[in-house]
């Protein structure tokens, strides 16, 4: 009776309102999604028209009624339906009475295993646990020093903020049941590709550990580990747990990015019904969230890991480590941290892409339907793969970035510092160093009568870093809703209201980082070092600031290049291939061009900024091209915010589409996709750019390093020595392996997405016609599990081969008299995969996203339009630049630091 009452009703509406086609089926499966029958007596009845979508996002009125829109919307070019009466009159109802249904596809929602044991636990003996936690993470700062706790401070105030945007986004509505309904699907996809995924990384993380541990365990101990009494079993001790932590951090850094945009992206699709400035405030702020606790957890990482090596070891009391030898004990840290992160990107990147190609060749290019359409089998996958590979890797990614520049920086500082033989005062206001000390036992107080250790050189990272979560904030609150979404305007362009807000965390930068120069980095040695090292911080900010505007020149279809890419489709895909390859390639000058000056501009500031060893040689240089790194990268909170903001509006749009929202919402979304696609690839080029300045800080650690354990002077490398120039010639042919394993293992994986989206289109051939459901969890199998197994040879690559080589070539040296060949040979190995790994992913950033915004921009009804022989050439490019963009272009980023990250800490094995 249940069924025959439901076929009744839906006769009787049919008749006075013209539903779109494929409603029927969806409110038949949802009430009956195991009997399998077809509504064939509807088939006869329905009439072809033309589904009506309202004209703007403000066309949905808080009273839910609708008036007449001229505007038709196109379906596909197979089925298209004439409109009927009540539908050109308007006469459509109330839009809460016309529930458009998705099939429920939840399964038990996931939740991390320290997220449910916090939960069960007693909120009253949570909160007297977290008491004690910040009560032992503030005494250990203040036994350190009052950087450290002032580091703290900001580090939990920021924490706070992101809750409140936390709370503030979650607060906005999800819009209609189908939207949540989608949304849910999503979030199930990403949440268990996650837990798959970490769960591997995690194995192979622990694996790791134990080889790291064998190897110190066995390993030579350096001259001042020997006088300070740091055994090796101390010292293996250490810097596994160094590692697990740099590596748990990361992995919670990834989980974060993940969380919040599964969340977001409903919320983001719900706004842009009203108004593209509140869809744009929503997705900034859900990516302030996750940027503000990646750079906040890298920040109070590194500080709580010196702290207690600090407090633990007596460093700087009598017959201790020295305060300057300190931060080679962090390098762990930034090796964790980059382990995780590359295998994060390969597998977030490959799973995004491959279900990406394989939605976009057979639904666009075969099947001719528009993008994120319902009845593409691999919609759903494709929309998980922007959570985990844009997000969670994203979130990884930079992480990592600011865990080995402030590493790399610390040590150069420290290592300048002993050279100069700096001996400097407090360097914090009298009334706190007060306060700190009178906080603890009188055997602690006399820490903070004077400063005579470089404790402001070392730490100075700490806060350049510090305030760049304040100033990025500042930037992320300044993006305001400031109109009434009940009111019709033009849509204002969301890249210049970005603009805005990056323009004033850039002068808010300026001013702290002088500010901090000054209070840090003065010393009486060299009373003017600090102003030439505030310019060198300069040096690095407007580097950042050029790097933007280049990246934005060759991606957005705003400006001559893209649009020159767009024109090439015209005339078939060959040509647009040939010319977005060109446009790559030539994309690669200008950075190359602004990292060299930026480098050599930072050396001669540091460089002449007066500061001079025992024999009169000066010895900034290095410490200075370190402050144009952190200058680089004293606004990244705000550059991951932008980042974060892409994924965040690509899923929104999909949500759109998916819940079959009116014209109007899409084309909302579109704009706020456009403009994320083009701050997706600002952010990696800004990421290449931070990533050449930290390499050459830890490839200069590195050379630090083994002079230590060799007890000899490491100041340079020949490379006319035939074994160091192979070991160039393997460190460049690295990078171009690794790039052709991680496009290889996309298209892989991709063929296997179009054989399966392809087998159900001819299967269940009423999916073209909403008679059939498409089996999309099929398709989330088959690129979890593929992703999960491409991404393992690719990684491996990038952590056996140093080593390997490495090694070899010690053996080699030990029998031909040469006892650091194989440190020499690393060094070589490390140089030469910098510079060609620094090109290689400025090439795939830039085409990539030239590629995918030459599409957008004919989408946009240029040259044709959606469904033109243009659009498809276009289409054809956006496919192959998938893989260089998403996949192993930001791989790379990832590459060259680990690479230089694995060399520190597996010094030992080249002497």
């Amino acid at each position: 009776m249940m069924l025959d009452f439901l076929l009744s009703c839906v006769e009787y509406f049919h008749g006075h309102i013209a539903w779109p086609r494929d409603l029927e089926f969806w409110v038949y499966l949802y009430f009956f999604p195991k009997q399998g029958i077809v509504l064939k007596s509807f088939t006869g009845q329905i009439k072809s028209f033309k589904i009506q979508r309202p004209s703007s996002g403000g066309d949905l009125p808080r009273t839910g009624e609708y008036n007449s829109f001229p505007v038709a919307r196109r379906v596909n070019s197979a089925s298209t339906m004439m409109i009927g009466d009540d539908v050109e009159n308007g006469n459509l109802g109330p839009y809460q009475d016309r529930p458009r249904t998705f099939p429920n596809m939840r399964s038990k929602p996931y939740t991390p295993l320290i997220f449910r044991i916090l939960m069960g636990i007693n909120v009253r003996v949570l909160f007297i646990l977290l008491l004690l936690g910040f009560g032992y993470v503030f005494y250990v700062g203040a036994s350190t020093s009052p950087i450290i706790v002032f580091v703290f401070s900001v580090c939990i105030i920021s924490f706070l903020l992101s809750i409140y945007l936390t709370k503030w986004v979650l607060s906005k509505d999800e819009g209609p049941p189908e939207m949540v309904q989608i949304s849910e699907a999503i979030r199930d996809g990403a949440e268990g590709f996650f837990r798959t995924q970490y769960g591997t990384i995690s194995k192979m993380a622990l694996l790791l550990a134990l080889v790291i541990l064998t190897i110190y365990l066995f390993r030579s101990t350096t001259p001042q580990q020997e006088s300070s009494g740091l055994g090796r079993a101390t010292s293996a001790y250490i810097t596994v747990a160094a590692f697990l932590l740099g590596a748990l951090c990361s992995g919670v850094a990834g989980y974060v990015g993940m969380w919040v945009s599964v969340r977001a992206n409903v919320r983001v699709s719900s706004a842009a019904r009203r108004s593209a400035r509140e869809a744009l405030q929503i997705a900034v702020r859900a990516g302030g969230f996750s940027a503000l606790v990646v750079v906040g957890m890298a920040v109070i990482g590194i500080a709580i890991l010196y702290a207690t090596f600090y407090v633990w070891l007596g460093v700087d009391s009598p017959g201790s480590m020295k305060v300057t030898d300190l931060p080679l004990l962090l390098v762990g840290y930034g090796f964790g941290a980059s382990f995780v992160a590359l295998f994060a990107q390969l597998g977030g990147g490959i799973y995004t892409k491959a279900a990406d190609v394989g939605a976009d060749l057979v639904g666009k290019v075969e099947q001719g339907i528009p993008e994120d359409d319902p009845r593409n089998p691999a919609v759903i996958a494709d929309l998980v793969g922007d959570n985990v590979g844009d997000c969670a890797a994203r979130g990884a990614d930079l992480f990592e970035s600011i865990a080995a520049e402030i590493i790399s920086a610390m040590i150069l500082g420290g290592t300048m510092a002993k050279r100069c033989k700096i001996e400097g005062k407090c360097k914090f206001p009298l009334i706190f160093d007060v306060v700190c000390r009178s906080m603890l036992p009188n055997g602690v107080r006399t820490k903070f009568v004077g400063f005579d250790d470089p404790s402001g050189f070392i730490l100075f990272p700490l806060v350049v870093h510090s305030f760049d979560l304040v100033v990025s904030s500042i930037g992320i609150l300044s993006i305001r809703s400031t109109r009434d979404s009940s009111v019709k305007a033009p849509i204002e362009d969301p890249m210049a209201i970005l603009q805005k807000g990056y323009s004033v965390t850039i002068v808010l930068a300026v001013l702290t980082f002088t500010g901090s120069t000054r209070w840090l980095l003065y010393t009486e040695q060299a009373p003017s070092a600090w102003l030439n090292f505030a310019l060198c911080g300069l040096v690095g900010i407007i580097t950042a600031y050029v790097f933007v505007w280049i990246t934005k020149y060759y991606t957005d279809y705003k400006h001559e290049p893209v649009r020159t890419l767009a024109l090439s489709s015209s005339t078939g895909h060959g040509t647009n291939i040939i010319a977005g390859v060109s446009l790559g390639l030539e994309s690669t000058a200008l950075p190359v061009l602004v990292i060299s000056i930026s480098i050599i501009s930072a050396f001669w500031l540091g460089h002449t900024s007066g500061l001079v060893d025992e024999t009169g040689n000066p010895t900034g240089g290095l410490f200075g091209t370190a402050v144009a790194t952190m200058g680089m990268l004293s606004t990244a909170a705000y550059i991951l915010t932008m980042d974060m903001f892409g994924p965040i509006a690509d899923n929104a749009g999909g949500i759109v589409e998916m819940s079959q929202q009116p014209e109007s919402v899409r084309e909302i979304t579109d704009i706020l996709d456009a403009v994320g696609n083009t701050t997706k690839a600002t952010t990696k080029g800004f990421a290449i750019g931070s990533a050449a300045l930290a390499s050459f800080l830890l490839f200069s650690a590195y050379m630090d390093e083994v002079a230590s354990f060799a007890g000899e002077p490491f100041k340079q490398v020949d490379i006319a020595i035939p074994e160091v120039f192979i070991g160039g010639l393997l460190g460049s042919m690295l990078i171009f392996l690794f790039s052709g394993w991680a496009c290889s293992a996309v298209g892989r994986t991709a063929q296997e997405v179009v054989k399966e989206v392809r087998r159900q289109f001819i299967e269940r051939p009423g999916i073209m016609d909403y008679k059939e459901k498409p089996d999309y969890g099929r398709c989330v199998a088959i690129v979890a599990s593929a992703s999960l197994r491409e991404m393992i040879k690719p990684g491996a690559l990038a952590i056996v081969s140093p080593i390997v080589v490495g090694f070899l070539f010690r053996v080699l040296g030990h029998y031909t008299g040469h006892p650091l060949l194989g440190a020499k040979v690393v060094a070589a190995m490390l140089m030469f995969a910098t510079v060609s790994g620094i090109l290689m992913a400025l090439f795939l950033n830039t085409a990539g996203g030239a590629w995918d915004n030459a599409k957008k921009f004919i989408e946009t009804g240029a040259l044709g339009g959606k469904g033109s022989d243009a659009h498809k050439a276009a289409v054809t490019g956006d496919t192959v630049g998938d893989p260089f963009k998403d996949t192993a272009g930001p791989s790379l980023h990832v590459l060259i630091k680990m690479l230089a990250t694995i060399t520190l800490v597996m010094a030992p094995v080249f002497l």
